[in-house]
């Protein structure tokens, strides 16, 4: 009876083991997530001690009366695709199986994943029992939309609009599943918020299955609006999990009134003066900038708007500049003001205008002028200053007193704003003469200029008397200049040197005559060319362009006939001295006569009144010039 209980005991046991290892178990993820066109592999896993005899693959659309579909079978040794479904060409499986540890894994593989593949998979896994296992798996599909293009409201928003006003649109296509769109202002999300912020969404399912996005926002705008950055961010999911994206920020136009009204002009330093140009600018504080309107002194001016140019400026053009606007659509005014001072120098007056003084005399002249700011007083005479005050006082007036005297004033701080007035005196007098001045000699026909200056007023006139010292007969003058100077008169004449000359120049004028005599030494032919003309200016003398000639052609040649001879005699006489031994000094002679160039500084000035006469030597740069004579003598 024991053994018995034990065999059915054993019996039992038995069938209850290979039940248990009969029954197939199938383990499959509940969700998986692919992205759009890549290819998804879904696994099957099974535990079973043999391979799985049979293996199904269906497919199941979310709704709920909706049947499975076979798309694949196996059947020792079998396999089948079939035909005529969606996965048709797109699917494969793999199938492995490890007795060791009694578990086998099947993969179905499916190619470009589409949309419609968003569904139920279903795996069927058969023994040789003919158990059955079966497992589930949705996949989920997922397309990334693209970047969000944003487009600003181009006219600008007014802050007295009554409502909330469109700012832009944010738009993204091609998203599954549909993707959000957030709004920011400065980083900060915007929601729905009445009459102050408005967001209108628009979704499209386009014949692709996939998702358009469109989002509009509106606000009420306020003036702070316009420095503000807008932009709208994209949120979408991916098969890693959620994903964002942000659209370039953007700025707003916004439309406010001017309340108030400021002026700057283009001052390169804060003081104008009368012929300068001034920009005055007007500016508002909101926007679109409004009309202006520029006045001065309740006079409205022309302008280009905003900009008012003043050009030439007079000191009349001096005071208070107003600018003003007024805004149509809130009916407020503004006004705005700037001051200018236009700086100024009248002319020069200078009295007396020109006086005549007698020597000795004194003489106050006086320098004045009307300005906007104080004034430097300088006085000039020749070019040279001579005082810096507004009063010049001359006293024991000389010759040498008279000239032009310029008086120059000049504002201070502003050194461009300068004007000047000059004033001619005269020293009323006796003729009085510095002098008569020798020039330097043309060794070839041995003519010389002679140079008299004589101050005087009313100025003088000259003459010239020349003779010769042996014979006392008159020499002829070939040329005759007289140049008037501010204080008097130069004159030049021209002679032949061929023998010692006694020089008279004389001036007169209603107070009398002066004259001065002087000795001219005869000088020698040379071989030297024409030696440079000299200067028409004595030391000090201005010449003014006004000139008087005298003498004529015949007598010029009449003189020239004359050299000629003599210079034969004196080239015959000198010869027959040579060849008598009589001509010692003849090189050292030859030496002075023979310089290759003179100095227009080497000056011999003798000078001789009419009872007395008195020989004064001028030295040049060059030193002392001596004539052939003197050079021999000190030999």
């Amino acid at each position: 009876m024991a053994l018995r209980q034990i065999a059915l005991m054993f019996a039992g046991l038995h069938v209850l083991i290979c039940k248990t290892w009969a029954k197939v178990e199938v383990n499959m993820e509940d969700r998986m997530k692919v992205s759009l066109n890549s290819h998804a592999e879904i696994p099957c896993i099974y535990i079973s001690a043999e391979p799985a005899m049979t293996i199904v693959w269906s497919t199941k659309l979310p709704s709920r009366d909706q049947a499975s579909r076979r798309i694949y079978y196996y059947d020792v040794p079998n396999e089948i695709i079939d035909e005529g479904t969606d996965y048709t060409g797109r699917i494969s499986v793999r199938h492995t199986h490890d007795k060791s540890i009694g578990q086998g894994s099947i993969i179905l593989t499916i190619e470009k994943v589409r949309l419609s593949d968003e569904r139920e998979f279903i795996c069927t896994v058969g023994n040789v029992s003919t158990e059955h296992g079966e497992g589930h798996t949705q996949l989920q599909i997922f397309n990334s939309p693209s970047l969000p293009v944003i487009v600003v409201t181009h006219s600008g928003i007014s802050v007295s609009a009554k409502g909330p006003s469109k700012i832009a649109d944010c738009k993204v296509d091609n998203g599954y599943p549909r993707p959000n769109i957030t709004w920011y202002k400065d980083r900060f999300p915007l929601q729905n918020s009445d009459g102050v912020v408005k967001i209108m969404d628009s979704v499209i399912k386009n014949p692709s299955g996939l998702f358009t996005v469109e989002s509009e926002l509106f606000i009420k705008v306020v003036r702070d609006d316009e420095d503000a950055q807008f932009y709208c961010e994209v949120n979408y999911f991916v098969p890693e999990g959620v994903k964002m994206t942000e659209s370039i920020p953007i700025n707003i136009t916004v439309y406010y009134p001017t309340t108030e009204v400021t002026l700057s002009a283009n001052l390169d330093n804060l003081l104008l003066k009368e012929g300068d140009t001034v920009e005055i600018r007007c500016k508002g504080n909101g926007n679109p900038q409004p009309l202006f309107t520029f006045k001065h002194k309740e006079e409205v001016l022309r302008s280009e708007n905003d900009l008012l140019i003043l050009e030439n400026l007079k000191r009349s053009d001096s005071g208070t500049y107003e600018c003003q606007t007024f805004d149509l659509y809130t009916s407020q005014e503004a006004h705005g003001s700037i001051s200018i001072k236009v700086h100024y120098l009248d002319p020069v007056v200078v009295t007396p205008e020109e006086m005549v003084l007698d020597q000795g005399g004194d003489l106050t002249l006086t320098c004045n002028a009307l300005s906007s700011l104080p004034v430097f007083t300088a006085w000039y005479k020749d070019g040279m200053w001579v005082w810096d005050r507004h009063v010049l006082t001359l006293h024991n007036a000389s010759y040498d007193t008279a000239g032009m005297y310029v008086c120059e004033l000049t504002v201070s701080v502003i050194p461009e704003l300068q004007k000047q007035k000059s004033v001619q005196i005269h020293v009323r007098g006796k003729p009085n003469i510095k002098g008569i001045a020798v020039g330097l000699v043309n060794t070839v026909d041995r003519s010389v200029n002679l140079t008299c200056y004589a101050q005087g007023y009313p100025i003088p006139n000259m003459s010239w008397d020349l003779s010769d010292q042996h014979t006392g007969q008159s020499v002829p003058i070939l040329n005759v200049e007289d140049h008037e100077t501010t204080s008097g008169v130069v004159s030049m004449i021209t002679v032949n040197a061929t023998s010692e000359l006694i020089a008279n120049c004389n001036a007169s004028n209603e107070f009398g005559t002066t004259s001065v005599s002087r000795n001219i030494e005869a000088f020698a032919r040379g071989t030297t060319t024409t030696t440079n003309a000299p200067s028409t200016k004595a030391s000090g003398i201005t010449v003014s362009p006004k000139k008087r000639q005298k003498g004529g052609s015949g007598v010029v040649i009449a003189v020239v006939i004359i050299c000629l001879l003599l210079l034969a005699i004196l080239g015959g006489v000198l010869y027959f001295l040579y060849k008598k031994g009589r001509l010692p000094c003849g090189r050292s002679g030859k030496q002075d006569f023979t310089k290759e160039k003179a100095s227009k500084d080497d000056i011999i000035m003798e000078m001789k009144s009419g009872k007395s006469e008195e020989a004064v030597l001028l030295q040049g740069v060059n030193g002392d010039q001596k004539t052939p004579t003197e050079q021999c003598d000190e030999d």
